[in-house]
């Protein structure tokens, strides 16, 4: 059980020391993942970034993903082989369209850090089927990081095996794996929504960090 957010990071920040003030990259999912991604970017004096990707949900079930979309990319999993062209389209424009909007929400007043030949640090306050994870880790390979690192607080054994068949994630870390998983938020004492607000806050107060640390 964690405390909240927070302290769930704090525990990923002690397992990821190794990283510390090397080539890494924080990524984290918002909105749920800021919070621990600050955490850790502090600790590891790393900068801090978020996954601006999105999933592509079934037409008959819209928490189920068939794939994701970025700016910069697409990726449909096998179970999209059966859905028409059309939908996935217009998918595919109103989701860049969301993501427009967190890209100036998240980054108005900086650059998005590159990808390319980072150490990519993936977190999020946890995972539940792992589908939309795995889309999204597809998308960021797609951009060429050295090394993909997946620092999740819980997440049931099922999506874990999904996780180490990936042929991009290089590192897994995951605190708590529970026999009988229910949900996400049933592994933290305080789960609190986190706002658009509170997590372009945690953007800013990080990029004046690596603004400071830079000079």
């Amino acid at each position: 059980m964690f405390l909240n957010r927070t302290h769930a990071g704090s525990l990923l920040a002690e397992r990821l020391k190794p990283y510390k003030g090397t080539n890494a990259l924080v990524l984290a999912v918002p909105r749920g993942g800021l919070p621990l991604g600050s955490v850790i970017a502090k600790e590891l004096d790393l900068p801090l970034g978020v996954v601006l990707s999105k999933k592509i949900g079934h037409p008959d079930n819209k928490e189920y993903a068939i794939g994701a979309v970025s700016l910069q990319g697409v990726v449909l999993d096998k179970q999209a082989s059966g859905i028409s062209r059309e939908y996935i389209d217009r998918e595919i424009k109103n989701i860049r369209t969301l993501l427009r909007q967190r890209q100036q929400i998240y980054y108005s007043e900086q650059a998005r850090e590159p990808l390319h030949g980072k150490i990519i640090i993936l977190t999020d306050d946890g995972v539940a089927t792992g589908n939309t994870l795995l889309s999204t880790v597809a998308l960021i390979h797609g951009e060429s990081p050295e090394k993909i690192v997946l620092a999740i607080p819980v997440a049931p054994e099922s999506a874990l095996k999904k996780f180490r068949r990936s042929p991009y994630i290089d590192e897994i870390i995951c605190l708590e794996t529970p026999q009988f998983f229910n949900s996400v938020g049933a592994y933290y004492r305080d789960f609190d929504q986190v706002s658009d607000q509170e997590a372009a806050a945690l953007i800013r107060e990080a990029a004046k960090r690596n603004k400071s640390r830079d000079l």
